[in-house]
């Protein structure tokens, strides 16, 4: 029997899809290879995009800064360092000066080089060496405090106004003149600009900006005179000597122990003299005992001792305290409670002044006991506003940076200083110029300068051809300085205090002989023949032994002199740390410097 089979729907329907879901897998295929396609030209279209934006800002946008890059690895800038200006004395000698040589950067820090150092660098292919003038100072150790040195600015400098505009490796005044005029004599450096090769040689000069050197500058200072200040005190171990004319101008400034500045400012192959006590940068810089950097005329401030009693002196006279008929019988020593206080005569001799003592016989004698019972009688806040008149406590305005105030005593100084009330033994101390009262030998040669000049405080300078500043007026009347005057060249005539000074003379025939400053010697006062040359020159004086420390430290020696007494050209004063008295050790210092000044000085002073 023969079976029929029979063709469904179904089966059909089944053929149809399986052939539709063959046709889809298949459709799919080729629809995901396009699109692979098609996304792999968009990415280099938009790579393309991307491309020509960054090309379109390079070339348009950012054309001048790019074209300023490749110009600056093309181009080099090199600076011509200007000279700073010479500074002269105030008869024309060079007292700071420039000598050609070189600088290098290492590390940041200036090195200075000369000649033969540099030539083998730049023949290597060194190429941060500099052209550059190197300071030279021909005083060396005799014009260190007051003219200073130069070194690179630092960090800390860099950020202060007066410094705005400075490089890092820039020269600056670092101290004395240097520093205060560093605006003057700094001048304004020069440029080259250069086309250099891809190695960095030089293929030729584009430009040239020429450097502008620095202001010279003209000091009161006098070279000669600075450098005979400096032999005289060298030989101390610490000390100070100040000369001004009595209107302020200051003509020698040393300080004691000094270096040579030469050693900051020249190469490495210097050296310093022989009789220079520091050989290198080191040596000064840790020497903290004696401080060389320490300018001991205008930052040191010490008790003035005796010759403080000029200002007691004033201060009593023109305040119609006491008059030249005051005058007190010296009892050797003064009691007050359990305390005692004595004239130097009586503790060292155990004598005491004969007769009434006064104001000429007082300043002569330098007589304690006076002293004592005037400051006594005038008052301590008398005393101390007269003596802020005559420059005491405060800045005089010299132009140095590092003065000192000092210290003007007062009863509300003590109290809130001190915790302690002021006691009559203060009073007795403070009018011999000890106690609490601390000046600068600067102070004591500018209230020197009052008596010299008849009464005027002037402000103490080193700039030359400037017109006097008076500081205060009429300090003395005619009276009382003449009183000042007579106990002064007293003091420094036989049977007064500065022995050393007696009978000054010298070997100078220019000096004209007048009868009163300059007179012709006698072979007695000369001890020994007189030639036609020698003259006496009248002095007047003031000497100091001022106690410091403990009863076993050596007293600091002082002497503060006018010459000649009459007509004064100069004042002279000498200040040796722990020296011992006046009379002794801080006179022949002096007497070193005046000799030099009335043997190789005419009588007048060159303005």
């Amino acid at each position: 029997m023969k079976m029929k089979m029979k063709v469904t729907s179904i089966f059909a329907e089944n053929v149809y899809s399986i052939k539709s879901s063959r046709s889809r897998k298949y459709n799919d295929i080729v629809e995901k290879k396009a699109w692979r396609e098609y996304l792999f030209i968009i990415l280099i279209f938009f790579a393309l995009g991307l491309l020509f934006v960054k090309l379109l800002s390079t070339q348009i946008f950012q054309g001048n800064y790019y074209n300023s890059l490749a110009d600056s690895n093309r181009l080099r800038t090199e600076i011509i360092h200007a000279p700073r200006g010479i500074i002269f004395d105030r008869n024309g000698n060079p007292l700071v000066y420039n000598t050609p040589g070189y600088r290098e950067l290492v590390n940041g820090k200036v090195v200075f080089l000369n000649k033969e150092q540099a030539l083998p660098l730049l023949a290597a292919g060194a190429k941060n060496i500099e052209i550059d003038s190197l300071r030279h100072y021909p005083l060396a150790d005799a014009g260190a405090h007051v003219l200073g040195y130069t070194g690179q600015i630092s960090a800390d400098q860099l950020r202060e106004p007066q410094f705005s505009g400075y490089q890092a490796d820039d020269v600056v005044g670092e101290s004395g003149i240097e520093q205060q005029y560093e605006s003057e004599l700094k001048g304004t450096d020069g440029k080259i600009l250069v086309e250099v090769d891809a190695f960095g040689k030089v293929v030729r000069e584009l430009g040239q900006t020429d450097p502008i050197p620095g202001q010279n500058i003209t000091l009161t200072l006098d070279k000669g005179l600075q450098e005979a200040a400096y032999n005289a005190i060298r030989t101390q171990k610490k000390g100070a000597i100040i000369v001004s004319t009595p209107d302020g101008q200051i003509l020698a400034m040393v300080s004691q122990p000094s270096y040579d500045p030469n050693l900051f400012t020249l190469d490495k192959s210097y050296k310093p003299s022989s009789t220079s006590a520091y050989k290198n940068v080191t040596s000064i810089l840790l020497d903290g005992t004696n401080q060389p950097l320490l300018n001991r005329v205008i930052t040191g401030t010490y008790p003035p001792g005796s010759t403080f009693k000029i200002v007691t002196a004033a201060a009593g006279l023109q305040q119609n305290i006491i008059n030249d008929s005051w005058t007190i019988i010296d009892p050797g020593i003064l009691h007050v409670g359990a305390f005692s206080f004595a004239n130097w005569l009586y503790t060292d001799y155990g004598r005491t002044e004969q007769g009434p003592v006064d104001i000429v016989r007082a300043i002569a004698r330098s007589n304690d006991i006076f002293f004592y019972e005037l400051a006594n009688k005038i008052g301590i806040d008398k005393l101390s506003k007269y003596a802020a008149l005559f420059g005491i406590g405060h800045r005089l305005g010299i132009d140095l940076p590092g003065e000192a105030d000092g210290v003007l005593p007062t009863v509300e100084w003590k109290e809130k200083n001190v915790g302690q009330p002021w006691y009559t033994g203060d009073t007795y101390e403070y009018g011999i110029g000890q106690g609490f009262l601390l000046t600068t030998p600067l102070q004591v040669n500018s209230w020197t300068d009052v008596v010299a000049n008849g009464g005027t405080l002037y402000k103490p300078t080193l700039l030359l051809n400037q017109k006097p500043q008076i500081l205060h007026a009429n300090l003395l009347n005619t009276t009382n300085h003449n009183l000042i005057q007579k106990g002064m060249v007293e003091g420094c005539s036989p049977g007064g205090v500065a022995y050393p000074l007696y009978n000054f003379i010298v070997q100078n025939s220019k000096l004209p002989i007048d009868g009163l400053d300059v007179t012709a010697p006698t072979a007695s006062e000369a001890a020994r023949a007189v030639t036609p040359s020698d003259r006496e020159v009248a002095l007047a004086c003031k000497t100091g032994t001022a106690q410091v420390g403990g009863p076993t430290t050596p007293p600091d020696a002082w002497i503060t002199v006018i010459a000649p007494a009459y007509h004064p050209q100069i004042v002279v004063t000498v200040l040796v740390e722990n020296g011992g008295e006046g009379s002794t050790v801080a006179a022949p210092v002096a007497k070193q410097v005046l000799d030099y000044w009335f043997t190789h000085e005419a009588s007048d002073i060159k303005k």
